[in-house]
């Protein structure tokens, strides 16, 4: 049973990749991220977050992958320039979160 569950441990470590690109609320996601605001992030909570990754592609946050940015971007000093490495797991066109650190 123990080599399962390090199996088990072992496939979900695997399966996490990292991203980094610009954190932006779904509802901002077309628009200059360069003047994008900590406050309009936090604003547009509802819509929830993805990351905009350096081809300009977006990526949007599941559910707990939401929570956890909110939680973070409310923590954060600066105002812009929200660019973030991403921890998780891509399911379809969805990144299941595991991290989100701001940096």
């Amino acid at each position: 049973m123990k080599a399962l569950l390090g199996f088990v441990a072992l496939a979900t470590v695997a399966a996490a990749e990292t991203w980094t690109g610009t954190v932006v609320d779904v509802m901002c996601k077309g628009k200059d991220l360069a003047s994008h605001t900590r406050e309009c992030a936090v604003a547009c909570a509802k819509g929830g977050y993805g990351l905009v990754l350096a081809d300009g592609k977006f990526v949007k946050f599941d559910e707990g992958g939401n929570a956890r940015t909110l939680g973070q971007l409310k923590k954060l000093t600066r105002d812009k320039d929200l660019k973030a490495k991403v921890t998780g797991e891509l399911m379809g066109d969805v990144i299941k979160v595991q991290e989100v650190e701001f940096q």
